[in-house]
């Protein structure tokens, strides 16, 4: 019989893999967590700042039971270490009722039964006066239930929660090399050979490097921040929260308000676009003013009020999935590798929900949650 280092290992501590990491380790499973740099580094998924989650996840209702289980973990990590890592404060999904974001929000809901509040265009300007220039055929959907995930604070905190929990950690170390074996995964790194009977992959911006048969792209993904012109707090988060509105133009404008000084966070989506591929490996994160500029181009007519240019630009990286979707689970029937990836800018919201399925799956347990529609299978 082979000797086994572990029961399972993570590749790649992102917020999917720390989300993973957490969930096995709190579970009672024997397992390894590799990074090749520092947890919560900035040039990942999670970097830029926070990030919107929603309950009412317009990109498919199968998601929604994913969500809810991933708030129930968050407010069960900031209960346990106090690090505020989910900051509730509601959020807008604004466009067409039959579009894919006011519309897909309340289709998820209604699947669900989410109490959701629904405005006519004049309702919501009335509202929110700081969105200005919504057509009179949008509507707005609240989402009561959505707030923020400050990612980069979360993958910290969820790396902490398992290695309190018994995870052995191994930080700036790369895996070479994985080989499928009887009965488990043999993982080569410049140090030794580590053999698992699960392996995670949970490698983010780096997987379709290592795992070249999948249709994932990793992309540049600035994000911005703009600060008002009169302080008059109609910025604050409280008054301007999270939302995602989508333009006449098929674009997605995404933001939410100011909270600790920082300036309003914005972003904009085309996803009509095929997105330029990026390298990984070049960690060159300067700015152009491609970075920003058409986002500044709308603030007059869709959010007047903030000062152009921006206060300040970061540039993080995303890996998408031809259809939106992440990967989530084993390709075919085979259990011993696992794929946690692909979530693209809303990924680390929902990362608890999607480590307590890979926890289900190691242990041979049926998952919580339904996630058979993320089955990397899915692709062919």
């Amino acid at each position: 019989m082979p000797r086994w280092d572990a029961e399972a290992a993570v590749v790649g501590l992102g917020a999917w893999g720390a989300a993973a990491l957490w969930r096995l380790a709190v579970r009672g499973v024997d397992v390894l967590g590799f990074e090749r740099r520092t947890p919560g580094h900035a040039l990942g998924s999670s970097h830029g700042g926070p990030h919107m989650f929603r309950l009412a996840c317009a990109e498919h209702p199968g998601l929604v039971p994913l969500a809810v289980r991933s708030r129930e973990l968050w407010t069960e990590l900031d209960g346990a270490r106090g690090d505020r890592v989910f900051q509730p404060c509601g959020g807008l999904s604004i466009g067409p009722e039959a579009g894919p974001v006011a519309g897909g929000a309340l289709r998820a809901a209604h699947a669900h039964g989410l109490k959701v509040r629904t405005f006519t265009a004049n309702a919501l300007r009335m509202q929110y006066p700081r969105h200005t220039g919504v057509p009179a055929h949008h509507t707005g959907v609240w989402d009561p239930g959505a707030g923020l995930v400050h990612a980069e604070r979360a993958v910290r905190s969820m790396v902490a929660q398992a290695r309190d929990a018994g995870a052995r950690l191994y930080p700036d170390t790369r895996v070479l090399q994985a080989e499928v074996v009887t009965g488990g995964v043999h993982l080569r790194t410049p140090q030794r050979l580590v053999k698992v009977r699960h392996l995670v992959v949970a490698a983010g911006s780096w997987l379709p490097a290592a795992q070249s048969g999948l249709p994932l792209a990793t992309v540049r993904a600035p994000f911005t921040r703009f600060r008002p012109i009169e302080p008059d707090g109609s910025f604050d988060l409280e008054v301007f929260p999270a939302f995602r509105r989508e333009l006449d133009d098929a674009r997605v404008l995404w933001g939410s308000g100011e909270e600790g000084g920082y300036g309003v966070r914005l972003g904009l989506e085309d996803l009509r676009l095929t997105p330029k591929p990026l390298d990984p490996e070049d960690t060159d994160r300067s700015v152009t003013p491609d970075d920003w500029q058409d986002v500044a181009r709308l603030l007059p007519a869709k959010v007047p009020g903030l000062q152009s240019p921006p206060s300040r630009i970061t540039v993080s990286t995303q890996t998408r999935t031809p259809d939106g979707l992440p990967l989530l689970g084993a390709v075919g029937d085979d259990t011993r590798i696992l794929l946690a990836a692909g979530a693209g800018s809303h990924g680390p919201a929902h990362a608890p929900g999607a480590g307590e399925v890979v926890a289900d799956l190691v242990r041979g347990e049926r998952p919580g949650t339904s996630v058979e529609f993320l089955s990397p299978g899915r692709f062919g």
